[in-house]
C-alpha cells in the first residue's frame, strides 16, 4: 500500500544564523522527523528554501582553522581548502556539506539533498 506525501515548503532565511544550528534545522525538515508519520525508512521529508547565505554567522576561528578536505583517490590526491577561500567561491557549499553530514548515508539521502535549495 503506498502512502500519499504532502510536502511543505519550509522559507528558511539565514541571515546571522550560525551554520550548524541552521543545519540541524534543516536535515530535521529534510528528513521528515518534524512529522506524526516519521518512519526512519521512508522519504517523507519537506522542500527548504535558504535565502541570505552570505550573511551566516561564524562563531570562533572557523574561517582560518576548519578545513575542507576531498581525496580522489590516488597517491598524492588529497585536496585541501580552508572555510574562508570557500566562503569567497561558492558559499553555499558551506551549508550543503554541513547538512548532508548530518542526514544519514543510506540511499536516501541523495533525494534529501535535492529538496534543499539554496538562494
Amino acid at each position: 500500500m503506498k502512502k500519499n506525501i504532502v510536502r511543505a515548503i519550509h522559507k528558511i532565511d539565514a541571515t546571522d544564523q550560525t551554520v550548524g544550528r541552521l543545519a540541524t534545522r534543516i536535515a530535521t525538515l529534510l528528513r521528515g522527523k518534524n512529522k506524526a508519520t516519521f518512519e526512519p525508512h521512508l522519504d517523507e521529508g519537506d522542500i527548504v528554501e535558504v535565502s541570505n547565505i552570505k550573511f551566516l554567522k561564524f562563531t570562533g576561528k572557523k574561517m582560518t582553522q576548519k578545513v575542507y578536505h576531498s581525496f580522489s583517490g590516488y597517491p598524492g590526491g588529497l585536496k585541501t581548502k580552508k572555510m574562508a577561500d570557500v566562503l569567497k567561491t561558492k558559499p553555499s557549499l558551506v551549508l550543503e556539506r554541513a547538512v548532508k553530514e548530518m542526514l544519514p548515508p543510506t540511499r536516501l539521502r541523495p533525494a534529501m539533498m535535492k529538496r534543499l535549495i539554496i538562494k
